[in-house]
């Protein structure tokens, strides 16, 4: 209960005290949570079962229960530690003497709401707990994007708040069907009530839609890459590290805790399909961007796809949902990707305020001058990559061993495709980071050492999270420990970075940094009509995210999605 009510007396408190205070609020605010995250991770593991509050002590069916698990506690202790490391790193940007003099009141204000909706989606025990906490969430959110007022952050911040409460409606939806048919939407109760009758497979179905829409899987992204065009870093990595998680989240105890045995093995199919498709078309789209936070955001997009691939690993055969090492490997990639994906916005921030631009073709000799900031986009970009000790390279180690016990190859490829794809952007962004400046570069600005030190420790934590103990928490199979000299740690690592170089230089439209070099132009050469036809597929995928980033295609993707995630549970009944 307090790891909610502190961050809501926070924001009470703040509004209480005004402009002048509200960092000093905040900053209070973020020890207490901490020390409180703390105790809740700590107190899980030696707890016979979850750990349960009741709210006004009245037990389900008449009262709430927050109850903390494993998966609560890994959610809550990522959240906490990009949160502290945002408020680090925003606490020179939003200051008191920011010229804009409203922005800052606004922002934290907003931080410790997204911190206090998050950690009741984290710890919620009934739908309707989990649907309040969510629309806290987005409200809090949109205005993250329209910080500085533009009339083009407005447009992002509407379209956010509109395509997010369509997802609304069908969530809302789905809890109502479910209210009527059982009586209750406390999770627990639910879970031993539930049936395959057709209302309640709908109502899934119109939940998990809703849900997929605001967590921008493909193809309902329509509102994720304007929404991190013009927002803040530091918003933007709040909307990429936390708050799409969220609703992922609420998906977790949906699908494997109120329904294991409904979805059907065509249901989780198609919902690692979309993952599939989201990792390619994101991570092309992200090699097309001309700027660096564009890139980040498609890249994204590309990320949230591998969140969803645990769904068909985790699909046993009696046809059931099952807690084992793929739900532990979807859980470990969200806390990594939060971690990882927060530090590259905080980079890419840094070198903007550095540059006056972040255009990937003008980064040359950035390096030199930003080090800090460059460091950190790469360890971000290797932990993503899967190299270890990062979480994600457990993590992916998790999601094949399940693939390969559920004798489902296809999805072995794309895991490994997804590394091949991430290595190209990434790589592509240190290649002109680290190529020799046209001219001198000159800072802009000043270049804060502590905000780039916060960025470089979360890049850090996303890096080695693979070595923390995570079975007290995540049903983690053994595992054997990483060697991190041995020839097989290497080729794991060289085989996606190689793949990524070939990939960069085929699908960016680009000039390469090094394009002048002799050695260059002879290795271009061989490849240039395959790189043409190469450029021409992206250009085509870009065309399409073109015509579903329009409302039209996006609001029939979303109706469509929930059609057939229904005719698929139905048929699976």
């Amino acid at each position: 209960m307090l790891s909610i009510a502190i961050p809501i007396a926070g924001v009470l408190l703040a509004f209480v005290l005004g402009d002048r205070y509200v960092r000093l609020v905040a900053f209070a605010m973020v020890p207490l949570e901490l020390a409180i995250t703390v105790t809740i991770v700590a107190a899980v593991p030696h707890s016979t079962g979850p750990l349960v509050y009741l709210l006004g002590a009245w037990p389900p069916p008449l009262g709430v229960a927050l109850r903390a698990d494993g998966l609560s506690a890994v959610m809550l202790a990522a959240t906490a530690v990009v949160i502290s490391a945002v408020a680090v790193y925003a606490g020179a940007e939003f200051s008191v003497t920011t010229t804009k003099a409203r922005a800052p009141f606004v922002f934290w204000i907003l931080l410790l709401a997204v911190w206090a909706a998050l950690n009741a989606i984290f710890v919620g025990g009934d739908l309707f707990t989990l649907y309040v906490a969510l629309e806290l969430l987005t409200f809090a959110a949109v205005p993250l994007v329209s910080l500085d007022g533009r009339p083009e952050t407005l447009r992002a911040a509407i379209r956010y708040l509109l395509f997010a409460l369509l997802g609304s409606v069908l969530y809302l939806l789905g809890t109502a069907l479910l209210y009527g048919l059982h009586a209750t939407l406390d999770i627990v109760l639910l879970s031993h009530r539930i049936g395959a009758e057709p209302a309640s497979l709908v109502a899934a179905a119109l939940m998990t839609s809703g849900l997929l829409a605001k967590t921008a899987l493909f193809p309902l992204h329509l509102w994720l890459p304007p929404a991190h065009a013009g927002a803040p870093a530091a918003a933007s990595a709040i909307l990429s590290g936390l708050v799409v998680k969220g609703s992922f989240f609420i998906i977790v105890r949906l699908w494997f805790q109120v329904m294991p045995g409904l979805p059907g093995f065509a249901a989780t199919q198609l919902l690692a399909a979309l993952a599939a498709a989201a990792i390619v078309f994101g991570s092309v789209l992200a090699l097309r961007q001309e700027r660096l936070k564009l890139l980040i955001a498609y890249s994204t997009l590309a990320q949230i796809g591998y969140l969803f691939l645990m769904f068909p690993l985790a699909f046993n055969g009696s046809g059931h949902l099952e807690s084992g090492g793929a739900l532990a490997g979807g859980l470990l990639q969200a806390a990594s990707h939060a971690t990882a994906k927060a530090a590259m916005f905080m980079a890419a921030g840094s070198i903007y305020a550095g540059l006056g631009h972040d255009r990937i073709t003008g980064l040359g000799g950035i390096a030199r001058v930003l080090p800090l900031s460059v460091l950190t986009f790469a360890f971000a970009g290797i932990a993503l990559i899967g190299v270890q000790p990062s979480g994600a390279s457990l993590a992916k180690d998790l999601l094949l061993q399940a693939a390969a016990e559920r004798q489902q190859w296809w999805w072995v490829v794309v895991l490994q495709a997804g590394g091949v794809f991430t290595a190209a952007y990434v790589l592509l962004v240190l290649a002109h980071a680290l190529a020799p400046p046209d001219k001198p570069v000159v800072l802009t600005g000043p270049a804060p050492r502590l905000r780039d030190v916060a960025a470089l420790v979360l890049a850090l934590c996303s890096l080695l999270l693979g070595l923390v103990p995570w079975e007290p928490y995540l049903p983690v199979p053994y595992i054997s420990p990483p060697d991190l000299s041995g020839l097989g740690t290497l080729s794991k690592s060289l085989l996606p970075v190689l793949g990524g170089v070939v990939l960069a230089i085929l699908l960016s439209p680009w000039p390469h940094p090094f394009a002048s070099s002799v050695r260059w132009k002879v290795a271009i050469g061989a490849l240039n009509r395959f790189r043409r036809g190469c450029c021409a597929f992206s250009s085509y995928v870009d065309r399409g995210n073109g015509v579903l980033c329009e409302w039209p295609a996006a609001s029939t993707c979303l109706l469509m999605l929930a059609l057939l995630f229904s005719v698929l549970m139905l048929v699976a009944a």
